[in-house]
C-alpha cells in the first residue's frame, strides 16, 4: 500500500512537468484520497518509533540504575563497628560477614545481653549489645549468724550481730558465767567457806565467801549456777548454748557436750583440726583406697571416687588412649569426610567440690595452643540440669572458662561437656570436646 502512495505521488509530480501525459495522469480526487492514505501512514509509522524510543530509554535508566547500585556496593562489605562495653572490652577486629565478635566483663561485673555477635550478610548484627553489670557480692550471703553483708568494690565485709566475730561472723565471742547469790547477815565477819554441795557427773559445788554478812558464789569454768540452790553449779550445754542455726555451731560439724566444756567430731572422711574444724582426708595420697590398677583415684571432699577413662567408640573413627585422661583420633583417609568431622580428640577432667558453693565462679577453663582459622568458638553441650548450673565464657581470645551460675546441693555428680571449634570462613577445621565431672559434696567444707 506505501509503494502504490508513492508510485502515485510520483506521476503526479510527473504531469505537472509534462502537460502532455494526458489521459495517464490522475485527476484531483484520486491525488487528494492518495495524500490522506499516505498521512495516515506516516501517523502510523511516528507512532510506533516514538513508543519504541520510550521502551528504549526505560531500559537504559533501569540498566543505569542498576549499575549504579553495585557501584555504591563496596567489594568487601562489612557490619558497623561495634563498642566494647563499659567495664569491659571486646575481642575480635574484623567486621566482614561470617565473622565472630566476643565481648568480656571485668573482674566483679557480669555480662548482660550477646556474649558473642556474628556479623550477618545483610551487614547488620545477631544478638544485641551487651552490658556488664555489676556482681554483688552480698549476693551469695556470706556474712553467718544474722551478720550484715556490706557491698564493696570486688570484695565485701561483714558487721556481726553480738556474740560473733570473725571475717564472715562465723565465730562466737567467749562468754563467762558468773552467778553471785546475796545473803543478809547481821553482822560483819571475817571471809569463810560454806559447806560444798555434793558432786555429780554434770553437777559441781559452788565456792561461796561470806563478807561482812554477804555471800557470794561462784562456779568453775563450764558450770553455772542455776535455780534457788546457790551452793549446787550445773554443767553449761555449750553445744545448745552457742548454736544458732547449722553454720552458727561452735563445731564446724558436730558438737558433743561434756562435763565443763564440749568436744567436737568430724564425719568419715575427714579429721579435727584447730579443735573445731574438719579436715578432709585425701585417700588416694595416703592410700586408704580400693581403687584397681586400671582405675584413676580421685580424692572429693569425705570420700574418693574410682574412675575408668575409655575411649568413646564412634562411626568412621578411631580413638587412641594417650594419657590416662586424652583419647586422640587416629589419621582420617583424605576421603573420608565423615571421619574427619570427629571430634580431634577427647579429654576427661574431675573436680572436687563442696556442697553449696558460692556462684558465679570459674571452675575450669579450656585454652587452645594455636590457632588454625580465623575463629575460635566455644559451645556447652547438653541441657536441662547442665545449663542449670554452667555456663561458658571467654577470658580471652583462645581461652574460654566453665562457669559455675548456680549453687549445687550434694551429694550428686555432674558432667559437663564443652566443645572448642576452629572455622576457617565458617568451615569446620577441628573439634575438641572437654568432659568435665564434678563431684560434690554432702558437707559445705
Amino acid at each position: 500500500m506505501f509503494a502504490s502512495a508513492v508510485n502515485l505521488i510520483a506521476l503526479v509530480y510527473l504531469c505537472s512537468l509534462h502537460p502532455t501525459f494526458g489521459q495517464d495522469c490522475p485527476n484531483r480526487q484520486e491525488i487528494l484520497g492518495t495524500l490522506k492514505q499516505v498521512q495516515k501512514l506516516l501517523s502510523a509509522h511516528e507512532a510506533s518509533c516514538l513508543q519504541s524510543l520510550r521502551n528504549l530509554r526505560k531500559k537504559i535508566n533501569l540498566l543505569q540504575s542498576s549499575a549504579g547500585k553495585q557501584i555504591a556496593k563496596p567489594v568487601n562489605s562489612t557490619c558497623p563497628k561495634l563498642d566494647a562495653p563499659i567495664n569491659g572490652r571486646k575481642l575480635g577486629k574484623s567486621h566482614s560477614v561470617g565473622h565472630e565478635v566476643h565481648f568480656l566483663c571485668d573482674h566483679g561485673y557480669e555480662i548482660v545481653g550477646s556474649e558473642t555477635r556474628v556479623c550477618q550478610e545483610s551487614l547488620t548484627w545477631t544478638g544485641q549489645q551487651p552490658t556488664c553489670r555489676d556482681f554483688s557480692e552480698c549476693a551469695s550471703s556470706p556474712c553467718l549468724n544474722g551478720g550484715t553483708c556490706v557491698d564493696k568494690v570486688n570484695k565485701f565485709s561483714c558487721v556481726c550481730a553480738k556474740g560473733w566475730a570473725g571475717e564472715t561472723c562465723q565465730s562466737p565471742v567467749p562468754t563467762f558465767f558468773i552467778t553471785r547469790t546475796n545473803t543478809s547477815a547481821g553482822s560483819a565477819s571475817a571471809a569463810s567457806t560454806l559447806p560444798a554441795a555434793t558432786a555429780g557427773v554434770h553437777i559441781r559445788p559452788s565456792r561461796c565467801t561470806t563478807v561482812q554478812g554477804t555471800t557470794h558464789c561462784t562456779c568453775e569454768q563450764g558450770y553455772t549456777i542455776s535455780g534457788r540452790d546457790s551452793y549446787s553449779c550445773t554443767d553449761i550445754d555449750e553445744c545448745e548454748v552457742f548454736h544458732n542455726g547449722h553454720a552458727g555451731k561452735l563445731c564446724l560439724h558436730k558438737c558433743i557436750n561434756t562435763a565443763g566444756g564440749y568436744r567436737c567430731s568430724c564425719p568419715a572422711g575427714y579429721n579435727v583440726t584447730n579443735g573445731r574444724s574438719c579436715k578432709d582426708i585425701d585417700e588416694c595420697a595416703t592410700m586408704q583406697n580400693n581403687c584397681t590398677k586400671d582405675q584413676m583415684c580421685v580424692n572429693t571432699y569425705g570420700g574418693f571416687q574410682c574412675v575408668q577413662v575409655d575411649c568413646p567408640k564412634i562411626p568412621h573413627a578411631t580413638y587412641v588412649k594417650t594419657s590416662p585422661t586424652r583419647c586422640e583420633r587416629s589419621p582420617c583417609p583424605l576421603d573420608n569426610r565423615a571421619c574427619s568431622q570427629t571430634p580431634n580428640y577427647f579429654s576427661y577432667h574431675y573436680l572436687a567440690v563442696v556442697s553449696n558453693l558460692s556462684a558465679p565462679r570459674v571452675m575450669f577453663r579450656i585454652k587452645a595452643l594455636r590457632q588454625l582459622g580465623d575463629t575460635l568458638r566455644f559451645t556447652l553441650l547438653g541441657g536441662g540440669q547442665v545449663r542449670r548450673h554452667f555456663t561458658v565464657q571467654r577470658s580471652d581470645r583462645q581461652t574460654g572458662q566453665l562457669m559455675l551460675v548456680s549453687p549445687v546441693q550434694g551429694p550428686v555428680s555432674l558432667e559437663a561437656e564443652v566443645e572448642m571449634s576452629e572455622l576457617e570462613k565458617r568451615v569446620q577445621l577441628g573439634r575438641y570436646l572437654t568432659k568435665i565431672t564434678m563431684f560434690v559434696s554432702q558437707y559445705e567444707f
